[in-house]
């Protein structure tokens, strides 16, 4: 198959029947979905069961017991259960346009990562959009959002239908072409020659420091932000820890520091 999809969730089942559902109307469909559950409940396990029929490919659930915020290990098993050589890595909380998974693989070149971000939608909005409107994808059109409530400014651009303005606007865009768990891809063994995520890491910028290594191994990434296309929902943030993320911040900046590619507290445990 072309690709597989790993989507992190966590007690999440009304968003993740959503994001799911957005996967269903996508213009390619030759992938599967693996669903990277850090410890949720058996309503979780129904979702995902409830979706089986509904993609070409077997839709994958990896699960682990809840032990706190341990995203970065259940990624890295659910990279072990990747039956594809290209991976795209997203969150349970963001609904794909339909042309999402068709932009990445277009996209896609070798010593590349692909750099993705999302249009951020408040909780009545998140909670509004039903299913009608995810199939009709009425949650990405600009007149649907405005009559809902949300106000405009600049970031609805990232909302555009026109492929040369979504071009350009990746030129443009002065944000920096990071790994983000939410929307980047990249190649399964540019991945495993970092040794995955760093397990050590919480929450807080987990996601970028594998980019980070994966830039210290020598690859590039390319700015798809405005044309690989999702929205993401509202939700608490419980697990958010200002300790453990200046921890992270400082892995971060040591492995800037001295050019880290490898970690032992990676993918390589789980073989």
């Amino acid at each position: 198959m072309k690709l597989s999809i790993i989507i992190s969730t966590y007690n999440s089942e009304e968003w993740l029947h959503k994001v799911l559902l957005g996967y269903t109307i996508q213009t390619e469909n030759d992938f599967e979905i693996i669903v990277a559950d850090d410890g949720s409940t058996n309503k979780t396990k129904a979702v995902v069961e409830g979706f089986a029929s509904k993609f070409k490919n077997p839709i994958i659930h990896v699960w682990h017991e809840d032990n706190g915020f341990r995203k970065c290990k259940i990624l890295n098993q659910a990279i072990l259960k990747s039956n594809s050589d290209y991976l795209l890595f997203t969150d349970g909380d963001c609904i794909p346009r339909k042309d999402f998974v068709a932009t990445h693989l277009k996209s896609k070149e070798a010593g590349y990562f692909l750099s993705g971000g999302y249009f951020k939608l408040p909780m009545f909005i998140s909670k509004a959009i039903s299913d009608s409107d995810i199939l009709d994808q009425k949650c990405f059109q600009i007149p649907w959002l405005k009559k809902q409530g949300l106000k405009i400014n600049f970031k609805w651009t990232k909302l555009s239908n026109n492929a040369y303005f979504a071009a350009f606007m990746n030129w443009l865009t002065p944000t920096k072409r990071s790994w983000n768990g939410h929307n980047s891809s990249g190649f399964k063994s540019d991945i495993l020659a970092i040794n995955g995520f760093n397990e050590l890491l919480d929450y807080g910028g987990e996601d970028r420091e594998m980019g980070e290594r994966l830039f210290n191994n020598g690859l590039l990434s390319k700015q798809i932000r405005y044309s690989a296309i999702c929205v993401h929902l509202d939700h608490p943030r419980s697990y958010v820890n200002e300790e453990k993320i200046e921890i992270n911040n400082a892995v971060r900046r040591f492995n800037k520091k001295n050019n880290i590619i490898w970690i032992e507290t990676g993918i390589e445990k789980h073989k």
